[in-house]
């Protein structure tokens, strides 16, 4: 698929670019005062999230207390627009809010805007943001594209607004995708980013910077400081507003490969016994404030995990597997019920995977499986991911894997893909049993992208238990290298309305392709 070719959206580009011109019209009764001061603004723009069939989630900020009113049409000039009263937007919860639409047309663009008035004076009214996102199809012929990284304004690498800032952003939105899916690291709570980094070549990094990138998160405002940094990239913010996400979590929302019951801090910059199981609960309502998420909106204690529904050719199974994982060891016992899922989510999943009726079956990881992600403490050879570097039979959480791989060719499932990002590299890896030390599973497919912008890395080492073959890959030979230098990626699926094919592109930051694998629908094991 080539960049230039125009999208289902590609007419709309201008008009969002344009949003804030936009205004009420008279059939919603007095008209706005625009005119008046100290109206509420919504600088930090819009966007939709975990949209269906017939839903969606519209999120807003506002620079001060306000309610929040969505309107929705089929064009853009919003004639006779639905309107949606939302929430009153306070300090509790940052100035944010989410309001969920409902009793929309399947496979439709609509247009939407926001509009913030002043609680105490409705004519008192900030100037609508407009944004777009497209219902998903109840028509298989419809087809389905989305897109899939993580990693954003990781190892000290913030908004340089010289490259373009969050420039990967824009090639994302030329390719016209039905949602994003951000695979976690969304922030790095436990990252400064300083005015500065230097580069290999002796020219200086430039980045935004806030005071609440200046420190590790701590507090609640901590947490909701690193979710606005990234929102002062322009990019970013447009975006949002023509293609509605999918979020799920991982380590960085937090704190490095971190874990429930987990206590750090020598006193820097961690207080000594501070608690990450603290610090989550903190994350997890910034989180819930600044993404508009379906199981947790409104429910900072909700869960993350979901099944994600769009027609009938495409479930995506979005994993947490951060929150009831166990604690990051040498991940070599021979029995472990709690694994990198908790018993709880391994359960739910195998009975979402049965019940699925969709052609393809999206699994949602926010860490890889074969691919061993070390997490080394004092010398100890402790693992942060399932594997461990043993290529023999499965120990440790990857016997939980191996649990559900060996359900998932029992119940006879098919179209299981995986996708991730967190190792800040791309590849293809392809598992096979003819390979693998365990054996009873299908043959699947899993593919890696990211960082966003962040630091890149090698490529990580595998791990024969499940007999991973890395088919493709992308990564720098030297460790951090800053996205002015390149190495950020995303992907791209795209699933074929009339054949049922599934194409895999890992893509460049600019767009370009770099390898491409098709899969055939129907089948147990690729």
């Amino acid at each position: 698929m080539s960049l230039s070719l125009p999208g289902r959206r590609s007419l709309l580009r201008g008009s969002l670019a344009a949003s804030a011109a936009l205004t009420l019209p008279a059939a919603l009764g007095t008209a706005p005062a625009f005119a008046l001061s100290g109206r509420p603004r919504a600088d930090w723009g819009v966007q939709a999230g975990d949209v269906s069939a017939d839903s969606g989630l519209v999120w807003v900020r506002s620079d001060r207390p306000a309610r929040m009113i969505v309107e929705t049409s089929a064009t853009e000039s919003f004639r006779d627009p639905r309107r949606w009263r939302g929430p009153l937007l306070g300090a509790d919860s940052d100035f944010t809010g989410t309001t969920r639409l409902h009793g929309l047309p399947s496979g439709e663009q609509i247009h939407y805007r926001v509009l913030l008035a002043d609680p105490d004076d409705p004519r008192r009214t900030g100037e609508p943001v407009t944004g777009t996102f497209r219902t998903a199809s109840t028509r298989r012929r419809e087809g389905v594209r989305f897109l899939w990284s993580g990693d954003l304004a990781g190892q000290g690498w913030g908004i340089n607004e010289s490259i373009g800032g969050y420039r990967i952003f824009d090639a994302m939105a030329k390719l016209d995708p039905d949602f994003f899916l951000c695979s976690g690291d969304n922030i790095y709570a436990d990252g400064v980013i300083s005015a500065t980094q230097a580069l290999p070549d002796g020219s200086l990094y430039r980045n935004v910077t806030t005071e609440a990138k200046s420190h590790v998160a701590l507090t609640l405002d901590d947490f909701r400081g690193n979710f606005r940094y990234n929102l002062l990239d322009e990019a970013l913010r447009r975006f949002n507003a023509q293609v509605p996400n999918v979020i799920q979590w991982d380590d960085h929302e937090v704190r490095n490969n971190w874990y429930p019951g987990e206590v750090v801090g020598t006193g820097t910059p961690y207080p000594a016994g501070t608690r990450l199981d603290d610090l989550a609960v903190r994350s997890r309502r910034a989180f819930s404030e600044y993404f508009p998420i379906s199981t947790i909106s409104g429910r900072p204690d909700g869960r993350i995990y979901r099944v994600h529904h769009h027609g009938p050719l495409l479930d995506v199974f979005v994993l947490d597997m951060r929150t009831d994982r166990n604690a990051n060891s040498a991940d070599d016992q021979t029995a472990d019920r709690q694994g990198i899922l908790g018993a709880e989510q391994l359960a739910w999943l195998k009975r979402e995977l049965s019940r699925s009726r969709a052609v393809w079956k999206i699994i949602a990881a926010d860490m890889p499986l074969g691919l061993v992600v070390p997490d080394p403490v004092e010398g100890l050879a402790n693992f942060e991911a399932v594997a461990q570097g043993d290529p023999g039979a499965p120990l440790g959480r990857e016997l939980q894997i191996a649990e559900l791989l060996r359900y998932v060719k029992h119940r006879g499932i098919t179209g299981t893909v995986w996708l991730t990002a967190d190792v800040h590299h791309t590849s293809a890896q392809h598992y096979d049993p003819s390979r693998a030390a365990f054996k009873d599973f299908a043959p699947f497919w899993e593919f890696v992208s990211g960082p966003l912008n962040a630091g890149a890395f090698p490529a990580s080492a595998l791990d024969g238990t499940f007999g991973p073959d890395r088919v493709f890959v992308k990564a720098p030979t030297a460790s951090n290298v800053s996205p002015a230098e390149g190495y950020q990626f995303f992907g791209e699926v795209d699933i074929d309305g009339h054949s049922g094919e599934l194409t895999v592109r890992l893509r460049e930051y600019d767009g370009t392709v770099l390898f491409t694998q098709v899969l055939q629908p129907g089948r147990v094991g690729q």
